[in-house]
């Protein structure tokens, strides 16, 4: 005997689902949950690439902190940056 759910009772919960709340307030539901889900998947791609653009930001800064030493341990000019 398997102790799940078969399609006949699945049929009569949704019917009774449909009978409480009607069609309209259904789909209103579900709309407003897929705008959930929209959102909450927009405001998770923003903070990964805010992330991304810290990420860069702090490389770009160590490179530019970054200077050549010559064989004296002096540090030397790169010809980019004069």
């Amino acid at each position: 005997m398997l102790s799940g759910i078969s399609l006949t009772q699945l049929l009569i919960i949704l019917a009774i689902v449909v009978l409480l709340f009607g069609t309209k307030k259904l789909r209103n539901i579900g709309g407003d949950l897929g705008g959930a889900v929209k959102g909450f998947k927009q405001a998770v791609k923003e903070g990964e690439d805010e992330q991304k653009k810290q990420i860069d930001g702090n490389n770009t800064a160590q490179r530019e902190q970054s200077t050549t030493l010559d064989e004296h341990g002096n540090p030397v000019q790169d010809k980019d940056k004069a």
